[in-house]
Protein backbone atom coordinates (compact mmCIF):
# COMPACT_ATOMS: atom_id res chain seq x y z
CA UNK A 1 0.00 0.00 0.00
CA UNK A 2 2.60 2.52 0.92
CA UNK A 3 4.89 1.07 -2.22
CA UNK A 4 1.15 1.81 -4.25
CA UNK A 5 0.98 5.57 -2.66
CA UNK A 6 4.72 6.57 -2.86
CA UNK A 7 4.50 5.51 -6.50
CA UNK A 8 2.04 7.69 -7.29
CA UNK A 9 3.14 11.01 -5.68
CA UNK A 10 6.29 10.41 -7.70
CA UNK A 11 4.64 10.08 -10.59
CA UNK A 12 2.65 12.84 -10.22
CA UNK A 13 5.87 15.21 -8.96
CA UNK A 14 7.70 13.62 -12.33
CA UNK A 15 4.70 15.72 -14.15
CA UNK A 16 3.75 18.68 -12.44
CA UNK A 17 7.45 20.14 -11.77
CA UNK A 18 8.35 20.35 -15.63
CA UNK A 19 4.76 21.13 -16.38
CA UNK A 20 5.23 24.02 -14.17
CA UNK A 21 8.78 24.56 -15.78
CA UNK A 22 7.00 24.68 -19.45
CA UNK A 23 4.21 26.73 -18.31
CA UNK A 24 6.63 29.55 -16.62
CA UNK A 25 8.97 29.27 -20.09
CA UNK A 26 5.86 29.17 -22.51
CA UNK A 27 4.75 32.71 -20.96
CA UNK A 28 8.43 33.48 -22.11
CA UNK A 29 8.09 32.14 -25.41
CA UNK A 30 4.96 34.19 -25.53
CA UNK A 31 6.48 37.08 -24.91
CA UNK A 32 9.43 36.86 -27.54
CA UNK A 33 7.06 35.35 -30.34
CA UNK A 34 4.99 38.49 -30.34
CA UNK A 35 8.14 40.27 -29.60
CA UNK A 36 9.27 39.45 -32.92
CA UNK A 37 6.00 39.70 -34.93
CA UNK A 38 5.81 43.37 -33.50
CA UNK A 39 9.38 44.19 -34.62
CA UNK A 40 10.63 44.33 -30.83
CA UNK A 41 12.99 42.46 -28.32
CA UNK A 42 10.53 41.16 -25.91
CA UNK A 43 12.57 40.67 -22.18
CA UNK A 44 16.04 40.49 -22.84
CA UNK A 45 17.68 41.71 -19.66
CA UNK A 46 17.16 39.25 -16.85
CA UNK A 47 19.62 36.99 -17.42
CA UNK A 48 21.13 35.63 -20.70
CA UNK A 49 18.72 36.75 -23.47
CA UNK A 50 16.15 37.41 -20.75
CA UNK A 51 15.78 33.49 -19.55
CA UNK A 52 15.10 33.95 -15.92
CA UNK A 53 12.89 36.70 -16.15
CA UNK A 54 9.71 34.28 -15.94
CA UNK A 55 11.53 33.42 -12.41
CA UNK A 56 12.06 36.93 -11.78
CA UNK A 57 8.21 37.13 -12.88
CA UNK A 58 7.25 34.34 -9.87
CA UNK A 59 9.15 35.74 -7.10
CA UNK A 60 7.57 39.15 -7.72
CA UNK A 61 4.38 37.75 -7.46
CA UNK A 62 5.34 35.69 -4.65
CA UNK A 63 7.01 38.59 -2.63
CA UNK A 64 3.72 40.94 -3.49
CA UNK A 65 1.19 41.78 -0.84
CA UNK A 66 -2.27 39.15 -1.15
CA UNK A 67 -5.25 42.41 -0.82
CA UNK A 68 -8.60 41.10 -0.15
CA UNK A 69 -11.51 43.21 -1.31
CA UNK A 70 -13.45 44.41 2.17
CA UNK A 71 -16.65 43.59 0.33
CA UNK A 72 -15.33 39.94 -0.99
CA UNK A 73 -16.80 36.75 0.28
CA UNK A 74 -13.18 36.14 1.43
CA UNK A 75 -13.33 31.86 1.50
CA UNK A 76 -14.30 31.19 -2.06
CA UNK A 77 -12.52 34.29 -3.03
CA UNK A 78 -9.38 32.31 -1.94
CA UNK A 79 -10.62 29.11 -2.81
CA UNK A 80 -11.32 30.18 -7.19
CA UNK A 81 -7.61 30.37 -8.34
CA UNK A 82 -6.57 27.05 -6.20
CA UNK A 83 -9.16 25.76 -8.11
CA UNK A 84 -8.62 26.84 -11.36
CA UNK A 85 -4.84 25.60 -10.86
CA UNK A 86 -5.70 22.37 -9.58
CA UNK A 87 -8.40 21.30 -12.30
CA UNK A 88 -5.26 22.50 -14.71
CA UNK A 89 -3.14 19.86 -13.49
CA UNK A 90 -5.45 16.87 -13.02
CA UNK A 91 -6.00 16.37 -16.44
CA UNK A 92 -2.40 15.44 -17.04
CA UNK A 93 -2.45 12.24 -14.91
CA UNK A 94 -4.48 10.44 -18.35
CA UNK A 95 -2.62 12.29 -20.97
CA UNK A 96 -0.01 9.61 -22.66
CA UNK A 97 2.86 10.85 -24.01
CA UNK A 98 4.42 7.64 -25.08
CA UNK A 99 3.58 4.46 -25.47
CA UNK A 100 3.23 3.48 -21.66
CA UNK A 101 4.28 6.25 -20.30
CA UNK A 102 1.10 7.25 -18.80
CA UNK A 103 0.15 7.87 -14.68
CA UNK A 104 -3.42 6.44 -15.38
CA UNK A 105 -4.27 4.44 -18.62
CA UNK A 106 -8.21 4.65 -17.40
CA UNK A 107 -10.59 3.45 -20.40
CA UNK A 108 -12.39 6.73 -20.05
CA UNK A 109 -9.77 9.26 -20.06
CA UNK A 110 -11.24 11.34 -23.03
CA UNK A 111 -14.67 11.58 -20.88
CA UNK A 112 -12.32 12.54 -17.90
CA UNK A 113 -10.23 15.14 -19.95
CA UNK A 114 -13.67 16.38 -21.24
CA UNK A 115 -15.29 16.82 -17.53
CA UNK A 116 -12.25 17.98 -16.34
CA UNK A 117 -12.03 21.21 -18.96
CA UNK A 118 -15.85 21.51 -18.08
CA UNK A 119 -15.48 21.81 -14.37
CA UNK A 120 -12.58 24.76 -14.83
CA UNK A 121 -15.69 27.20 -15.40
CA UNK A 122 -16.27 26.97 -11.70
CA UNK A 123 -13.55 28.20 -10.39
CA UNK A 124 -13.97 31.34 -12.53
CA UNK A 125 -17.46 31.78 -11.98
CA UNK A 126 -16.33 31.51 -8.22
CA UNK A 127 -13.76 34.16 -8.88
CA UNK A 128 -16.29 36.63 -10.26
CA UNK A 129 -19.20 36.18 -7.98
CA UNK A 130 -16.86 36.39 -4.75
CA UNK A 131 -15.43 39.89 -5.98
CA UNK A 132 -18.65 41.52 -5.33
CA UNK A 133 -18.02 43.63 -8.23
CA UNK A 134 -19.69 44.21 -11.14
CA UNK A 135 -16.54 43.82 -13.77
CA UNK A 136 -15.66 40.55 -12.37
CA UNK A 137 -19.27 39.53 -12.18
CA UNK A 138 -19.86 40.24 -15.83
CA UNK A 139 -16.71 38.55 -16.62
CA UNK A 140 -17.52 35.06 -14.77
CA UNK A 141 -20.90 35.21 -17.33
CA UNK A 142 -19.17 35.74 -19.86
CA UNK A 143 -16.71 33.12 -19.39
CA UNK A 144 -19.71 30.73 -18.66
CA UNK A 145 -21.90 31.48 -21.72
CA UNK A 146 -18.64 31.04 -23.54
CA UNK A 147 -17.82 27.10 -22.04
CA UNK A 148 -21.03 26.33 -22.40
CA UNK A 149 -21.70 27.55 -26.24
CA UNK A 150 -18.40 25.90 -26.98
CA UNK A 151 -18.14 22.75 -24.97
CA UNK A 152 -21.63 21.31 -27.30
CA UNK A 153 -19.69 21.75 -30.37
CA UNK A 154 -16.13 19.95 -28.70
CA UNK A 155 -19.07 17.29 -27.18
CA UNK A 156 -19.53 16.37 -30.61
CA UNK A 157 -16.10 16.53 -32.40
CA UNK A 158 -14.87 14.03 -29.40
CA UNK A 159 -17.57 11.59 -30.36
CA UNK A 160 -16.59 11.48 -34.13
CA UNK A 161 -13.18 10.64 -32.73
CA UNK A 162 -14.40 7.87 -30.52
CA UNK A 163 -16.17 6.41 -33.06
CA UNK A 164 -13.31 6.24 -35.33
CA UNK A 165 -11.00 5.09 -32.82
CA UNK A 166 -13.22 2.30 -31.21
CA UNK A 167 -12.60 3.74 -27.79
CA UNK A 168 -12.73 6.35 -25.02
CA UNK A 169 -9.01 5.53 -23.93
CA UNK A 170 -6.76 8.28 -24.87
CA UNK A 171 -3.62 5.16 -25.70
CA UNK A 172 -6.15 3.60 -28.01
CA UNK A 173 -6.57 6.77 -30.08
CA UNK A 174 -3.23 7.14 -30.75
CA UNK A 175 -2.58 3.93 -31.58
CA UNK A 176 -6.04 3.96 -34.25
CA UNK A 177 -3.92 7.06 -36.18
CA UNK A 178 -0.53 4.29 -37.14
CA UNK A 179 -1.98 4.24 -40.54
CA UNK A 180 -3.78 7.39 -40.76
CA UNK A 181 -3.94 10.59 -38.68
CA UNK A 182 -7.10 11.54 -37.89
CA UNK A 183 -6.67 14.91 -38.98
CA UNK A 184 -7.14 14.41 -42.82
CA UNK A 185 -10.75 12.36 -42.68
CA UNK A 186 -11.81 14.64 -40.20
CA UNK A 187 -9.83 18.12 -40.74
CA UNK A 188 -13.01 20.26 -40.93
CA UNK A 189 -13.46 18.88 -37.29
CA UNK A 190 -10.26 19.55 -36.63
CA UNK A 191 -10.19 23.22 -37.22
CA UNK A 192 -13.09 23.39 -35.32
CA UNK A 193 -11.59 22.11 -32.58
CA UNK A 194 -8.93 24.33 -32.33
CA UNK A 195 -10.98 27.41 -32.55
CA UNK A 196 -13.39 25.82 -29.79
CA UNK A 197 -10.46 25.14 -27.55
CA UNK A 198 -8.81 28.66 -28.24
CA UNK A 199 -12.62 29.76 -26.59
CA UNK A 200 -12.66 27.06 -24.12
CA UNK A 201 -9.50 28.65 -22.69
CA UNK A 202 -10.46 32.15 -22.78
CA UNK A 203 -7.69 32.94 -25.50
CA UNK A 204 -7.79 35.85 -28.32
CA UNK A 205 -9.67 36.23 -30.38
CA UNK A 206 -12.11 34.81 -28.14
CA UNK A 207 -10.98 36.29 -24.68
CA UNK A 208 -14.00 38.55 -23.59
CA UNK A 209 -14.16 37.22 -20.00
CA UNK A 210 -11.35 39.28 -19.34
CA UNK A 211 -11.51 41.72 -22.36
CA UNK A 212 -9.37 45.23 -21.23
CA UNK A 213 -11.34 47.75 -23.10
CA UNK A 214 -14.96 47.21 -21.08
CA UNK A 215 -14.48 44.65 -18.42
CA UNK A 216 -10.68 46.32 -16.88
CA UNK A 217 -9.32 42.49 -16.42
CA UNK A 218 -12.52 40.76 -16.38
CA UNK A 219 -12.91 37.90 -13.85
CA UNK A 220 -9.33 38.52 -11.86
CA UNK A 221 -9.52 42.28 -11.66
CA UNK A 222 -9.67 41.89 -7.75
CA UNK A 223 -6.95 39.90 -7.33
CA UNK A 224 -3.22 40.40 -6.65
CA UNK A 225 -0.14 38.82 -5.95
CA UNK A 226 -0.36 34.64 -5.68
CA UNK A 227 -4.51 34.77 -6.31
CA UNK A 228 -3.51 36.32 -9.91
CA UNK A 229 -0.59 34.21 -10.59
CA UNK A 230 -2.41 31.23 -9.74
CA UNK A 231 -4.96 32.05 -12.58
CA UNK A 232 -2.03 32.80 -14.82
CA UNK A 233 -0.53 29.20 -14.07
CA UNK A 234 -3.72 27.69 -15.06
CA UNK A 235 -5.23 29.27 -17.96
CA UNK A 236 -1.28 28.92 -19.50
CA UNK A 237 -1.73 25.17 -17.91
CA UNK A 238 -5.34 24.41 -19.82
CA UNK A 239 -3.73 26.21 -22.96
CA UNK A 240 -1.05 23.18 -22.55
CA UNK A 241 -3.42 20.20 -21.89
CA UNK A 242 -5.59 21.71 -25.21
CA UNK A 243 -2.84 21.80 -27.22
CA UNK A 244 -1.95 17.95 -25.95
CA UNK A 245 -5.25 16.73 -26.72
CA UNK A 246 -5.57 18.01 -30.19
CA UNK A 247 -2.41 16.55 -30.64
CA UNK A 248 -3.76 13.27 -29.35
CA UNK A 249 -7.17 13.13 -31.14
CA UNK A 250 -5.71 14.85 -34.41
CA UNK A 251 -2.13 14.12 -35.09
CA UNK A 252 -1.30 10.86 -33.64
CA UNK A 253 0.08 11.39 -30.31
CA UNK A 254 3.55 10.18 -30.20
CA UNK A 255 3.36 8.26 -33.25
CA UNK A 256 6.07 9.54 -35.90
CA UNK A 257 4.85 11.25 -39.35
CA UNK A 258 6.03 8.51 -41.18
CA UNK A 259 6.72 4.77 -40.44
CA UNK A 260 10.13 4.75 -41.74
CA UNK A 261 13.46 3.99 -39.85
CA UNK A 262 15.14 7.32 -39.24
CA UNK A 263 11.60 8.97 -37.94
CA UNK A 264 11.02 5.75 -36.03
CA UNK A 265 14.16 5.78 -34.08
CA UNK A 266 12.89 9.46 -32.42
CA UNK A 267 11.33 8.72 -28.88
CA UNK A 268 7.52 8.93 -28.94
CA UNK A 269 7.56 11.70 -25.90
CA UNK A 270 10.00 13.83 -28.42
CA UNK A 271 7.05 13.82 -31.19
CA UNK A 272 4.66 14.19 -28.88
CA UNK A 273 6.51 18.02 -27.48
CA UNK A 274 6.95 19.19 -31.36
CA UNK A 275 2.99 18.50 -32.25
CA UNK A 276 2.16 20.11 -28.82
CA UNK A 277 4.73 22.73 -29.34
CA UNK A 278 3.32 23.41 -32.81
CA UNK A 279 -0.33 24.19 -31.39
CA UNK A 280 1.29 26.13 -28.80
CA UNK A 281 2.56 28.72 -31.17
CA UNK A 282 -0.70 28.87 -32.69
CA UNK A 283 -2.24 29.56 -29.38
CA UNK A 284 0.43 32.69 -29.73
CA UNK A 285 0.32 33.92 -33.46
CA UNK A 286 -3.66 33.95 -32.73
CA UNK A 287 -3.25 36.09 -29.75
CA UNK A 288 -0.73 38.62 -31.68
CA UNK A 289 -2.34 38.51 -35.19
CA UNK A 290 -6.14 38.91 -34.97
CA UNK A 291 -8.66 41.28 -33.54
CA UNK A 292 -10.90 40.30 -30.71
CA UNK A 293 -14.61 39.14 -31.78
CA UNK A 294 -17.89 41.27 -30.23
CA UNK A 295 -19.81 39.09 -27.69
CA UNK A 296 -22.68 38.31 -30.42
CA UNK A 297 -20.18 37.34 -32.79
CA UNK A 298 -18.72 35.13 -30.48
CA UNK A 299 -21.87 33.15 -29.61
CA UNK A 300 -23.31 33.35 -33.13
CA UNK A 301 -20.25 31.51 -33.93
CA UNK A 302 -20.74 28.77 -31.01
CA UNK A 303 -24.24 28.07 -31.84
CA UNK A 304 -25.46 29.02 -35.43
CA UNK A 305 -21.79 27.56 -37.11
CA UNK A 306 -19.84 25.46 -34.79
CA UNK A 307 -23.09 23.26 -33.72
CA UNK A 308 -24.58 22.55 -36.53
CA UNK A 309 -21.53 21.75 -38.45
CA UNK A 310 -20.10 19.60 -35.85
CA UNK A 311 -23.19 17.63 -35.73
CA UNK A 312 -23.40 17.44 -39.71
CA UNK A 313 -20.45 16.42 -39.67
CA UNK A 314 -20.57 13.47 -36.94
CA UNK A 315 -23.50 11.84 -39.00
CA UNK A 316 -21.72 11.87 -42.39
CA UNK A 317 -18.85 10.20 -40.03
CA UNK A 318 -21.73 7.83 -38.69
CA UNK A 319 -22.83 6.66 -42.26
CA UNK A 320 -19.76 6.73 -43.91
CA UNK A 321 -18.57 4.27 -41.45
CA UNK A 322 -21.71 2.03 -41.97
CA UNK A 323 -21.76 2.09 -45.09
CA UNK A 324 -18.28 0.91 -46.09
CA UNK A 325 -18.56 -1.32 -42.90
CA UNK A 326 -15.11 0.24 -41.36
CA UNK A 327 -16.99 0.59 -37.57
CA UNK A 328 -14.03 -0.45 -35.34
CA UNK A 329 -14.84 -3.48 -33.56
Amino acid sequence: MLYHLGFIIVSLLIIVIPLLISVAYFTLVERKFMGSMQRRRGPNVVGFMGLLQPLADGLKLFAKETILPSNANIVLFVLAPIITFVLSLMGWIVIPFGEGAVVSDINVGILYLFAISSLSVYGIITAGWSSNSKYPFLGALRSAAQMVSYEVSIGFIIVTVVICAGSFNLSTIVLAQSKIWFIIPLFPMFIMFFISALAETNRHPFDLPEAEAELVSGYNVEYSAMGFALFFLGEYANMLIMSGMTTILFLGGWLPLFDIMPLNLIPGPVWFSIKLSIFVIAFIWARAALPRYRYDQLMSLGWKAFLPLSLGWLLFTVACLISFNWLPE
